[in-house]
Order: C-alpha cells, then sequence, then structure tokens
C-alpha cells in the first residue's frame, strides 16, 4: 500500500506503532538510568553530578507520562475511525 492510499486509520495505526515502540524504549532507559543511579548516588553526589542525573530522570519519566497519554489518546481516535460493519441484511452495527 503506498503513502496515497492510506486512509486516516492507517496514519493514526503507524503513528501509535511508533509511539508504543518509543514508551517500550522510554521505560528501559528509565529503568537503566535508576540502577545506575541507585549503583552511584553516594559517587555522583560527591562529585556534584547527582542533581544533573537526577533531572535527567525526571525529564524521561515526563516523556514516558506524555507518551502514555498521547497513546491513550490516539487509541480512542483509531476507534472512532474504524468502519461500522453492516450484516447480511444490510443493519449498521
Amino acid at each position: 500500500m503506498s503513502a496515497d492510499t492510506k486512509t486516516p486509520l492507517d496514519h493514526v495505526n503507524a503513528t501509535l506503532n511508533q509511539l508504543k515502540e518509543m514508551r517500550h524504549y522510554s521505560k528501559n532507559y528509565v529503568e537503566q538510568l535508576t540502577a545506575q543511579w541507585l549503583l552511584f548516588d553516594g559517587e555522583l553526589s560527591k562529585l556534584k553530578q547527582a542533581e544533573r542525573i537526577e533531572e535527567l530522570m525526571t525529564r524521561q519519566g515526563e516523556l514516558y507520562d506524555a507518551l502514555e497519554a498521547e497513546i491513550a489518546e490516539l487509541e480512542e481516535v483509531a476507534v472512532s475511525l474504524q468502519p461500522v460493519a453492516e450484516d447480511a441484511a444490510g443493519t449498521v452495527h
């Protein structure tokens, strides 16, 4: 299917897939950064780097939350774009 023949639902679903992939990686990065933070918090504090890392963790968490919200919103849009089903008698469901 070429880009010209994609429906709005196709575009929403493609975007949803990309956002879900970003969410997956974002979660993994937050977990990795947190693990590093826990291992080196004392050393980072001594080097006066703890605050900078904490800020990155906060920003990464905010990105994850924003991705969650956008995914939920686009999933609602995708549902609204689903074609209306008809039965054999032509009744719309």
